[in-house]
């Protein structure tokens, strides 16, 4: 039986009578009905008509955010009927020269197809007056480019390329995000913008053999389909547009006001496109080639709602008039030819086309002017009141509801909490899972949400049918924002991803060198004439000397990673200068993990105050939380809490981003320890944050008894002489405070737990101060510089670590233009950025103009407050204008990179950054990190001069912002640059040093390896053993047969050198036989060099446990070489092997011949049977030595 979710409560709309009245209109097309009810109501309304006509539906709302939010309110009202459909809008204005993003463009295609070919379900389409107005893909050109694959169709492997390629397909080595193709001789992969995932079609000859799903990360195939459908990929499609018309609109252009600059620009751009070539901006030509609109889609039979279209309408003529006053002013300055077309179709041509459209819904709030028409039907729907907590009040209004035979329904996250205190008031409710069937009249129903969100709640005011339904924000003044399930990018390390030429690696044995790319050895003619000869990584030295790595050693060679003030010096080859280095950061490295491990050790033999298990406030406070926690807060809290329940001191870092969620992690820790009778200390680096912090602990404590203050230069002398005496008496119970509150002065009454913000920004002294009070209370330390997870790794069971990488609820990712300087630009940003109540951030990184920067700004956008922040304010005036930011009394911040670090203001989501080129990649993406903090999405606008022809580096690095929209991708360089810093701060200066000497990644494989033999001594120390046999043993094979992956095979060398590069960190049979299927996937069959590849592999795992150094083969001898003499243990040998073995002192050998037709084979099998036997003669050893 279908069981009913919340959204099973459309039937009891149904039985309304003026609900009946309007479905009844729209039944027999009575071209305009209009309908009054309150806001609140409208996805319940809009999705039981949806469900109840079974019609298509067009839904028009004001502006892109009601859309948003109308789309999240309705798909809880229809969840199990289908999903609404969003049709977005681009956000760049007609006019403007500024990438717009894909995401948006791939949207509006898919929607629009779903409405050529709608499915079994009708359509229910959700847009905004602007999305409508923006013009798209020609519905013929849209017709003509949809087709379909089948396995067994006959194809042109050019012809489906070219064919893609017209419909805006980008061909790329690996196809990873919608709109993407990839070709590999017989193997082709695409992405289509419809499908969530890509496709993998093998030819057999030109016949398709197969089609397959696959992982966009892992790249593996996933299963079989037998027919795939493919749509166009761009809005802007210009091939499509015939020759002749093309040439006569492009010919029409009047460039007569152009400056001579852009008459030359555009005409260039025009001969482009009659060429047949793409541009660069191609969104500022869409006005010629978009030819269609929303409705040439929609079908004529379907109801068009329009929700509240007063507001409509103003907010189009806004956007009308801005786009208007851009054209203007672009003319005038002669950017803009005269009669160039814009992209957006007036209101009033819209309006008129909707005119004629037969099915009409107008949805008008109550108390519109509206009431004077008589034809309006009123639907029985009101507010419920808001009890903001108050559970009291809300079980006697739900009984008084209930006794009176309505229902009551709520939605809510709470339903542990609310089922206790409903006992307490003597209410009867119900708590099921879903509802299998309407509930009763008289009853009470609570439910936990699913991914659905109704929003606020309403009240059904129809006689006999009475329906109250409460969501979160009704009962306790907030919901728990969901989390929408976002496409996770699996981080696989591939060192070689972001590496190019000429960038530093280092060598483990021979130093540091910079990547000349890959070759084969020898003269040209050699190399062409013999594809065998394998494949080198070449390194080159200092004084041009190379060194040819094999690809099989990539394992020896890794990107050199380390702060980047100065670039390193080349080694030397053949001389003992990178032993030395090695050898003392080594050494470095061995103290330090000593250090670490005694430290550790020390630490577990202090005793503690061990804390209780959690108390019922405490899971209350932790209820309260306006965000559903992610797995990593709820690891990371557990962590804490049973730090805080062992009787050892807890000292424990946690990192992760700014906005991650840190701060509800130390307020439950805070609390916790409050509970337990402490006092807790909060230490920030700056005022503002302590400021910020106590707003934040204060309102979330504030319904239990819980005594928060704040000691920081805010307060006056003869209060913080009050708070200092509070603390001394125990009246405080939670101190947050900046370096002031580790002065000699403050002393805690019964201090419990320290929690230190940001512990790199304070000086020695304090950390001094703070290692004495260290030493028995619990410690938690937070820091938002990213930490490497190998570093991380490595410092595994020494530091007690948690690190959360998750971003929190609702995070767009964050939009990035890069632009030319244009005034119209950043006024438009500002505007729009003030069109939804946020504010912005402006940065101008020199001081000595700043005020003229701002005064620039104010002319530009003389209705925004204006203020100013930079690191040579004094720091009082610097502290006054970072909080009138912080509380909404400016608008925009004219600042310096001082906004770095820190400060969380969750209104603040558009970031202009001037001279964007003169930023580092690290940099710049800090400061992007700024904004997008809420469920609003960021926008940061990267500008350049104008007309100015930037760096290489400088073209890379805003390359690589825009291609980096998705949270936390593409900026594995940044991140590294940024985690170094991270690693330098935990380690110490004198470890950055050592860093910089050998690299990032050396230098964490040398940290993890010293760790991990020390604790190996100490284990086997304790259990009488010798730390000898825990490693297991690297073997040199060498068959002298060529073994690689030919670059016919795979051509990118990304691809290429990714495999090597897993393939020597194999250590299991399992994933050598992925990686040969992997293989055979994407690239078809394994030619013999790789399958060679495969073998050695697995000859290799197979002889670790062996006892081997190599296994060598010359000519047609065959030698194993042991370390230890085996011509002791030759009878035993014998047995094992037979008599195809000559057994010397330390070595075996055989030859081909005597292993037979399959040598290979035979020689797998026979290391196989060694492996073991050593095995076993190590366990009797062991034994033995126990026994004695």
């Amino acid at each position: 039986m279908k069981r009913l979710g919340i959204y099973g409560l459309t039937e009891l709309l149904e039985q309304v009578p003026a609900y009946q009245q309007v479905a009844d209109s729209l039944r027999n097309k009575q071209n305009l009905i209009r309908a009054q009810i309150i806001d609140e109501g409208v996805p319940f309304l809009l999705s039981t008509l949806w469900q109840d006509l079974m019609t298509p539906m067009l839904i028009i709302c004001p502006t892109t955010e009601q859309s948003l939010r109308l789309t999240e309110r309705i798909s809880a009202w229809t969840e199990g009927h289908g999903e609404p459909i969003r049709f977005g809008e681009s956000e760049s204005l007609p006019f403007e020269r500024t990438a717009t993003d894909n995401e948006t463009s791939h949207q509006r295609i898919s929607a629009l197809a779903k409405l050529i070919k709608p499915g079994e379900k009708a359509p229910l389409l959700i847009t905004s007056a602007s999305a409508m107005c923006q013009t798209t893909i020609d519905r013929q050109v849209m017709e003509k480019t949809q087709h379909n694959l089948s396995v067994g169709d006959e194809i042109s492997l050019n012809d489906i390329s070219s064919k893609w390629d017209q419909m805006g397909y980008q061909f790329e080595a690996t196809v990873s995000t919608p709109g993407q193709a990839s070709r590999r001789g017989g193997i082709i992969d695409v992405f289509p913008v419809t499908s969530s995932l890509p496709y993998r079609i093998e030819l057999w000859g030109d016949q398709i053999d197969s089609i397959r799903t696959f992982d966009p990360q892992t790249q593996r195939a996933i299963k079989e389909v037998q027919t795939i459908e493919l749509i166009a990929a761009q809005e802007t499609l210009p091939i499509f547009l015939d020759g002749a018309s093309m040439d006569r609109m492009l010919g029409r252009v009047d460039l007569s006001n152009c400056t001579p600059e852009e008459t030359k620009r555009i005409n260039g751009e025009i001969d482009l496109l009659l060429e047949g070539n793409g541009i660069e901006d191609l969104s500022l030509y869409s006005g010629f080639f978009n030819q269609g609109n929303l409705l040439d889609y929609f079908p004529e039979d379907g109801i068009i709602a329009t929700y509240r279209p007063v507001d409509v309408a103003s907010s189009v003529f806004d956007i009308e008039e801005r786009i208007s006053q851009l054209r203007t002013v672009k003319e005038e300055r002669g950017e803009l030819p005269f009669n160039f077309p814009s992209n957006h179709t007036l209101w009033r041509e819209m309006e008129s086309r909707l005119e004629k459209h037969k099915n009409k819904l107008v949805l008008i709030p109550w108390g519109s002017d509206d009431l004077v028409i008589q034809d309006i039907h009123v639907l029985p729907f009101s507010s419920p009141p808001r009890y903001m907590g108050d559970v009291t009040k809300m079980a006697d209004d739900m009984g008084e509801f209930s006794t009176s035979g309505g229902r009551v329904i709520a939605s809510t996250s709470h339903t542990a909490r609310l089922k206790e205190l409903f006992s307490e008031q003597n209410l009867t409710a119900s708590f099921p899972t879903d509802i299998p069937k309407l509930p009763e009249s008289g009853t009470i129903t609570m439910l936990k949400p699913g991914r659905e969100n109704i929003g606020e709640g309403f009240v059904l005011n129809q006689r006999g049918n009475r329906l109250m339904v409460l969501g979160d924000t009704e009962i306790f003044g907030m919901t728990k924002r969901r989390r929408s399930a976002r496409r996770h990018n699996s981080q696989r390390e591939a060192f070689f991803e972001e590496i190019s030429t000429g960038d530093y690696v280092v060598h483990v044995e021979h130093g540091i060198a910079r990547f000349m790319g890959t070759g084969r050895k020898g003269s040209d003619e050699k190399k062409k004439e013999d594809p065998d000869n394998p494949e080198y990584l070449i390194l080159e030295y200092s004084q041009g000397d190379r060194l040819y790595v094999p690809l099989e050693h990539l394992d020896r060679v890794a990107p050199y990673v380390a702060p980047m003030e100065r670039s390193p010096s080349l080694t030397r080859l053949g001389t003992q200068e990178w032993s030395r280095v090695k050898e003392r950061v080594e050494r470095s490295t061995r103290e330090m993990a000593a250090d670490l491990l005694a430290l550790y050790a020390e630490r577990e033999l202090v005793e503690g105050y061990a804390m209780g298990p959690d108390t019922r406030w405490q899971y209350e406070l932790e209820e309260s939380f306006p965000y559903e926690e992610t797995e990593d807060q709820l690891s990371t809290l557990s962590e804490i809490k049973d730090d805080m329940e062992s009787k050892h001191p807890m000292d424990r870092l946690v990192c992760g981003d700014v906005g991650y969620g840190k701060t509800e992690i130390a307020l439950r820790a805070a609390f916790k320890a409050v509970m337990e009778g402490k006092q807790v200390a909060v230490l920030v680096p700056t005022t503002v944050l302590a400021q910020q912090h106590f707003e934040t602990f204060s309102n979330r404590t504030s319904a239990f008894p819980v005594n928060v203050e704040v000691l920081s230069r805010f307060r006056s002398t003869a209060e913080q002489k009050r708070i200092v005496g509070d603390l001394k008496s125990g009246e405080i119970d939670i101190c947050i405070g900046t370096h002031r509150l580790v002065q000699r002065d403050v002393n805690f009454k019964e201090l419990g737990l320290i929690i230190i913000d940001e512990e790199q920004r304070f000086g020695v002294a304090h950390k001094e101060r703070l290692k004495q009070m260290r030493s028995e209370v619990d410690v938690l330390t937070l820091t938002a510089t990213p930490i490497p997870r190998t570093l991380h790794m490595s410092l595994a069971g020494v530091r007690d670590m948690s690190t959360i990488e998750t971003a929190p609820e609702e995070r767009l990712p964050i939009k990035t233009y890069v632009s030319e300087f244009s005034d119209d630009l950043i006024r438009e940003a500002i505007l729009r950025e003030m069109d939804r109540d946020g504010q912005v951030y402006f940065l101008h990184n020199r001081v000595y103009n700043i005020e003229y920067m701002s005064e620039y700004i104010r002319t530009l956008v003389p209705e925004v407050r204006v203020g100013i922040a930079h690191g040579q304010m004094p720091e009082g005036e610097l502290e006054k204008s970072m909080l009138a930011f912080t509380n909404g009394e400016t608008d925009v911040l004219i600042c310096t990179t001082i906004i770095e670090s820190g400060l969380d203001i969750p209104n603040a989501n558009t970031l202009i950054v001037n001279r964007s080129d003169n930023f580092g990649l690290a940099q710049l993406y800090q400061l992007r990190g700024r904004i997008g903090r809420s469920s609003r999405r960021g926008y940061s606008y990267l500008l350049i001069p104008r007309a100015k022809s930037l760096s290489e580096p400088a073209e890379r690095r805003l390359k690589a912002m825009l291609s980096a929209t998705e949270l936390g991708s593409g900026f594995k360089i940044a991140m590294k640059d940024l985690e170094i810093r991270g690693a330098g701060n935990i380690l110490g200066a004198e470890q950055s040093g050592h860093i910089h000497a050998v690299g990032f990644d050396l230098y964490t494989r040398l940290l993890a390896t010293a760790v991990e033999d020390l604790r190996a001594q100490q284990e086997a120390e304790k259990a009488g053993k010798t730390a000898e046999n825990i490693i297991p043993n690297k073997v040199h094979v060498d068959l002298r047969i060529p073994a690689g992956v030919p670059q016919n095979y795979v051509s990118d060398l990304t691809a290429r050198l990714d495999f090597y590069q897993r393939l020597v960190k194999t250590d299991t049979e399992e994933e050598l036989e992925l990686m040969n299927n992997e293989l055979r996937d994407r690239f078809g069959p394994l030619p013999w060099q790789a399958s060679n590849l495969i073998y050695v592999a697995k000859l290799k795992l197979k002889s670790q446990n062996m006892g081997a150094d190599s296994i060598i083969k010359t000519g047609e001898k065959i030698t194993l070489q042991f370390p230890y003499e085996v011509s002791g243990m030759r009878p035993a040998l014998t047995k094992l092997l037979g008599n195809r073995w000559t057994i010397g002192n330390k070595q075996l050998r055989t030859t081909v011949d005597d292993l037979g037709d399959e040598w290979e084979i035979k020689l797998l099998e026979d290391v196989e049977k060694l492996s073991a036997f050593q095995t076993a003669m190590n366990e009797r050893l062991f034994d033995a030595v126990a026994a004695n």
